[in-house]
């Protein structure tokens, strides 16, 4: 039964997704006016930055679940 209730709450979360914008509006002001200006450079910035932003967590947990894997390993071995 708890399966099933698990289950059925992650179905209607699912089901729930609203769309939504994760710019703030300065942000999209600048660069929309950088852009009807000619100039992307600003654009392709703020692109790459929110790649970084997005990536490094991840980078992150990845190398601390490396290390703690790698440590685990020597220890089984001794």
């Amino acid at each position: 039964m708890k399966k099933i209730l698990i289950l059925f709450f992650l179905f209607v979360m699912l089901l729930s997704q609203t769309n939504t914008w994760a710019q703030c509006a300065m942000c999209r002001a600048t660069l929309e006016n950088n852009i009807s200006n000619g100039n992307v450079g600003i654009a392709a910035g703020i692109n790459v930055g929110i790649m970084y932003l997005f990536f490094a967590p991840y980078l992150a947990v990845g190398l601390l679940a490396f290390f703690w894997y790698r440590s685990t390993r020597q220890n089984a071995n001794q």
